[in-house]
């Protein structure tokens, strides 16, 4: 027969030689409050099969004024530091991107100036030195293997890759280019009388300058126009061959005008590619030495065809 143990002389009180009996608790002492104590909530159930916990939320969603406040990418803009991934102001490389283009356009205009260096010393001797001029003059052979030269060595820059980017076979590849083209410069310019050809490189100077100036300032982006200034070389080159045959002073005035103004255009064009940036298209930074092969050829041109122009105006 089963004992109940609520019954008897311990009713109500722990058991002598037993631990303590679940459900059974001493009365209360005087002064407590009627009622008794208060009965245990028990131990949660385990979860039924299928539950899925719910999604971690912020621990400190509520916090309030004074307390501490944790770091997530959800409050990096609030006043707590950090960033913002998903804020489109943001760039985690722009500074990097920035410092790499600097370097890029530092080294690109430090070989086009020595370039033009070598480009202005050629016409400088060929202008100005008597005996050489009229050496280069009687020797045609030599305008024959410069421009040979020239054009073999324009079409390995521009047409093979790995050669124009791996050093240091771009730079001689260029510099050869550069010694090719500024011989034949130097014997195109020595055709010109001496005081035009000065106000040609004043000009030509100023002229580059200014656009160049322009290209970094303007809001305009010029890299979109490859197509249409492509169009308007072959128009001038078509225009150039009918020019050859028509001995006609207003046809060559207007034929080195629109010269002038394509390759000015190509300038910026140009220039704005080499800076990147914000343009639509840009050039990389491992083609520095295509970027002043474009530059020195752009300059040249605007020199050849504002020498032209001097020159048929005074005939």
């Amino acid at each position: 027969m089963a004992y109940n143990y609520n019954q008897g002389p311990y009713a109500g009180q722990q058991q002598p030689g037993y631990g303590p009996q679940p459900g059974v608790y001493p009365p209360p002492p005087q002064g407590y409050p009627q009622g008794g104590y208060p009965q245990p909530g028990g131990y949660p159930s385990a979860p039924q099969p299928g539950f899925q916990p719910p999604p971690y939320g912020d621990p400190y969603g509520g916090a309030n004024q004074g307390e501490a406040f944790p770091f997530n990418s959800n409050n990096a803009h609030d006043g707590y530091g950090g960033y913002d991934a998903e804020d489109p102001e943001v760039k985690g490389f722009d500074f990097s991107d920035q410092s790499i283009r600097r370097g890029f356009i530092r080294k690109v205009y430090s070989i086009l100036m020595v370039q033009l260096a070598i480009t202005m010393g050629f016409i400088a001797l060929l202008c100005y030195e008597p005996k050489t001029k009229a050496f280069v003059h009687n020797t045609p052979s030599l305008f024959i293997v410069a421009l040979v030269v020239m054009i073999v060595a324009m079409i390995t820059l521009a047409c093979c890759g790995e050669v124009r980017r791996k050093a240091p076979i771009n730079y001689v590849m260029l510099f050869i280019f550069t010694i090719a083209e500024g011989f034949l410069l130097g014997v195109s310019a020595s055709t010109y009388k001496q005081d035009a050809v000065l106000m040609a490189v004043g000009i030509t100077a100023a002229v580059c300058l200014a656009l160049t100036l322009f290209a970094f300032q303007t809001k305009y982006d010029f890299t979109m126009m490859g197509g249409v200034l492509l169009v308007a070389v072959i128009i001038l080159l078509v225009f150039g061959i009918v020019a050859m045959f028509v001995h006609n002073k207003i046809v060559q005035l207007v034929y080195a005008s629109l010269g002038a103004l394509i390759f000015s255009i190509y300038l910026v064009y140009d220039t704005q590619l080499m800076m990147g940036g914000k343009h639509k298209y840009s050039i990389s930074p491992e083609e520095y030495v295509f970027a002043a092969l474009n530059l020195y050829l752009d300059i040249v041109n605007i020199f050849m065809y504002i020498l032209a122009i001097i020159g048929h105006a005074r005939d």
